[in-house]
């Protein structure tokens, strides 16, 4: 760009000294028809500097792989603008869905607080019955046992009947207890598995907070040692080391062949066909040659 500008400025500067030239022969003026020669040759001597590295062999490919270089970095930028627009707004969306959720959570855990407490009201009216029944039979006992010593004794028909009263309302008051029991056991079960659930989504969230986190610092360690992998991807350095040691992950082939591998080892030292892992260090060989030894001292 720097080029072109300076050969545009030169070539407008040139347009204007012909015009002069043409000028200065019409008047008949040879002095300035001179200078004006003069000047446009020394302009056109330093279009010519200005424009020779653009007919240097392999300048024209250089600045087209510049250029392309420069539209890739654009296109990547404007890539990773875009994807981090689009990883804002979904963080934005899951935040959206998780406070919906906590909401709807807070909502029922509300509910069920409301129906648990008017649960445990109706416990606490059942059990008061209860001690009213018992309070009934301890007066009536006390009160039949002061009617004997007076000499007045209640027919066996009153007995039976009071008897089987209290009979059917305790069974009553128990069958409401057993009931509100279960409704409580019910609502505790169903609050406990919401804040199990809870408790999980957000483990879940930190996990893939960390996982993320590290994926980043790994993406991050790579660029620094290795490059942007963006700018070279069908070059990076450790796309054959990844394609080696996770060969095994896309071909059974290959995966066949490393357990075959591997398993030579696990076979007894006297096995024909392999050698066992050794116990201790393994010590290197001699140097077999001059070179190598020098290379070892």
């Amino acid at each position: 760009r720097a080029v072109a500008v300076a050969a545009l400025g030169r070539v407008a500067r040139v347009t204007a000294l012909c015009r002069a030239l043409r000028r200065s022969e019409d008047e008949g003026d040879e002095s300035g028809w001179a200078r004006a020669r003069e000047e446009a040759e020394a302009v056109l001597r330093e279009l010519r500097e200005v424009v020779r590295p653009l007919r240097e062999p392999g300048y024209g490919e250089a600045l087209r792989r510049k250029a392309e270089r420069a539209r890739k970095r654009r296109l990547r930028l404007r890539r990773r603008k875009n994807e981090a627009r689009a990883a804002k707004e979904e963080e934005a969306a899951r935040a959206a869905e998780r406070e919906a959720k906590i909401d709807q959570w807070r909502e029922l855990k509300a509910a069920a607080d409301s129906v648990l407490s008017e649960v445990r009201k109706k416990q606490a009216d059942t059990k008061r019955m209860m001690d009213v029944l018992r309070g009934l039979e301890k007066l009536r006992k006390l009160r039949k046992e002061a009617a004997a010593r007076k000499g007045v004794c209640p027919p066996p028909s009153a007995d039976e009947a009071f008897e089987n009263q209290v009979e059917s309302l305790k069974t009553l008051l128990k069958t409401r207890t057993e009931l509100y029991e279960a409704e409580e056991r019910a609502l505790k079960v169903m609050l406990e598995g919401e804040q199990e659930e809870e408790r999980k989504r957000e483990m879940e969230k930190k996990q893939k907070k960390e996982r993320e986190k590290l994926l980043q610092q790994k993406l991050e360690m790579d660029s620094k040692l290795f490059g942007d992998p963006a700018e070279f991807p069908l070059a990076h350095l450790l796309q054959p080391f990844r394609d080696y040691y996770l060969q095994a992950e896309h071909s059974v082939a290959a995966l066949i062949q490393i357990r075959h591998e591997w398993d030579q080892y696990l076979v007894p030292a006297d096995h024909p066909e392999g050698s066992c892992i050794p116990p201790g260090w393994v010590l290197p060989s001699l140097p077999t040659n001059d070179t190598w030894a020098t290379a070892v001292r």
